[in-house]
C-alpha cells in the first residue's frame, strides 16, 4: 500500500507542474481543516456537548499543539525523511485521530484525540506550505494557498448551524476523518524531497542569523494574535449580541472578504514590494476589532470580522513570501510555518486563561497588543532586505 501510494518512479517532480501545485494546495487544505473553522467548531462544543468555554478553548488548543509539535519537528527532519510516505502516514493519523474522538465526551479524553488528529496535520501543513514556498512564484501561490483554505472556511462555517441540527457533533467529525482520504491519490504527483526543488527569486537574499531569528519571532507573535482572536469569534459575535445563525452568517462573509485579501496579494504579487502590504494588512486587521468591545448588530459584526478576515489574509501570504526572500535555501520557510502553527497552538489557551463569562474584552485587548508586537518585529528584517535588493 505503502508503494503504491507513493508511486514507484524515482524521477525528480517539479513542484510548479500544474498536479503537483495541486497536489500541495488540496493538503494545504485538508491540514488546517478544522482550524479554519475553529470559532464554529469551538461553539459547537459549548453549544452541542456540553463543554464549557474554557474546555473548548483547551480542547481547540490541543489539537493546535499536536500541529505545532509536528510543524516544528519537520524544521530538523523534512530533508531526511521520504515527503510522499511521510505525507501519507500522517493522512492516515489525521483519520485515526477524528476516529478515536468519537469514542468519548470526556473533555479530557477528547482533547487526547484531537492533539493526534493535530500531529497529523501538522505535517500536511508543514509540507504543504513549504513546496509552497520553494515554488518559482510563492507570492501568487501561498495567495492561492490561503484563497483555498478560506473557499473551505467560508462553506464550511455557513453550513455549520445546520450540519449541527442535522448530523451533530460527531457526524461533523466524521467529515473530519474522511476529507483527508481524498489526498492518497494524489502524492504520486508531490516530490519526495526539496532539495531539488528550490527557486529562489530575485529579490531573496539571506540575511542574518539575527534578522532571520527575527522574521520566525514575527510569524510566532503573528499567529499568536490570530490564535487568540479566531478561536473566540464566534462566541464573540453571540456576546455582543448577535443571534447563531447571524454570527455564523458573519463570518462565512468574512471568510469570501479573506478569499479577497488572499487573491488581491496573488495579483501584487512583489511588484511594489512587500513592507507596505505587510503593514496595512497588520495594523489594519487591528481597527476592526475596536469595534467588537461592546454590544453590536449582526450587519456591525458582519463589517468587523470581514474588515478583519481581509486584513489577515492580505498579509498572510506577504508574510510567508517573505520568509521566503530572507533565506535563498528556502530553509526559513520551514521554521517560519513552525513558528506559526506554535503561535496558533498557544493562542486559544492564552485566550481561554484570560476569558471571562461572557466578556471577551480582555481576548480582544491582548490579541490586539499581540499584532502590534508582530508589526514592530517584521521591519527590521524587511527593511533590511529591501536595501539590498534595492539600488
Amino acid at each position: 500500500m505503502t508503494r503504491s501510494l507513493a508511486g514507484h518512479d524515482e524521477t525528480p517532480v517539479d513542484i510548479n507542474h500544474p498536479l503537483a501545485l495541486a497536489a500541495a494546495l488540496l493538503l494545504g487544505v485538508i491540514g488546517p481543516e478544522v482550524f479554519i473553522v475553529q470559532p464554529g467548531f469551538v461553539q459547537g462544543l459549548v453549544a452541542h456537548v456540553g463543554f464549557s468555554e474554557q474546555q473548548a478553548g483547551y480542547v481547540a488548543s490541543a489539537e493546535m499543539w499536536g500541529l505545532a509539535l509536528t510543524t516544528l519537528m519537520m524544521s530538523w527532519v523534512a530533508s531526511r525523511v521520504d515527503w510522499r510516505k511521510l505525507l501519507m502516514v500522517s493522512t492516515l493519523v489525521v483519520v485515526a485521530g477524528n476516529l478515536g474522538s468519537l469514542a468519548t465526551v470526556d473533555p479530557a479524553g477528547f482533547a487526547a484525540w484531537r492533539f493526534v488528529a493535530g500531529l497529523g496535520c501538522g505535517v500536511l501543513v508543514s509540507l504543504s506550505f513549504t513546496m509552497v514556498g520553494l515554488t518559482a512564484n510563492p507570492d501568487r501561490n501561498f495567495g492561492y494557498l490561503i484563497a483555498a483554505v478560506l473557499t473551505y472556511g467560508a462553506f464550511g462555517l455557513w453550513l455549520m448551524p445546520g450540519a449541527f441540527d442535522l448530523i451533530g457533533m460527531k457526524g461533523l467529525i466524521v467529515f473530519f476523518a474522511l476529507f483527508p482520504l481524498l489526498a492518497l491519490p494524489l502524492l504520486r504527483y508531490l516530490p519526495r524531497s526539496g532539495e531539488e526543488q528550490v527557486h529562489a527569486e530575485n529579490g531573496a537574499v539571506t540575511l542574518s542569523i539575527s534578522l532571520r531569528a527575527m522574521a520566525v519571532i514575527t510569524m510566532l507573535g503573528y499567529f499568536l494574535a490570530q490564535g487568540v482572536v479566531w478561536a473566540y469569534l464566534f462566541l464573540i459575535g453571540l456576546s455582543g449580541g448577535v443571534d447563531e445563525q447571524g454570527v455564523a452568517n458573519g463570518l462565512t462573509i468574512s471568510q469570501f472578504l479573506g478569499i479577497a485579501g488572499a487573491l488581491l496579494a496573488a495579483v501584487l504579487g512583489s511588484r511594489w514590494g512587500r513592507l507596505g502590504p505587510l503593514s496595512v494588512g497588520i495594523l489594519g486587521g487591528i481597527v476592526p476589532l475596536f469595534f467588537l468591545f461592546e454590544q453590536f448588530s449582526a450587519l456591525q459584526y458582519g463589517i468587523a470580522v470581514s474588515a478583519y478576515n481581509f486584513a489577515w489574509n492580505l498579509t498572510h501570504p506577504f508574510l510567508l513570501a517573505a520568509m521566503a526572500s530572507f533565506d535563498r535555501s528556502g530553509k526559513l520557510v520551514v521554521h517560519a510555518v513552525g513558528a506559526q502553527m506554535l503561535g496558533l497552538a498557544i493562542g486559544p489557551a492564552l485566550a481561554a486563561s484570560v476569558v471571562q463569562s461572557d466578556d471577551y474584552g480582555s481576548v480582544l485587548t491582548l490579541g490586539i497588543a499581540l499584532f502590534l508586537v508582530a508589526w514592530v518585529l517584521i521591519l527590521p528584517p524587511a527593511l533590511a532586505q529591501h536595501r539590498r535588493v534595492t539600488p
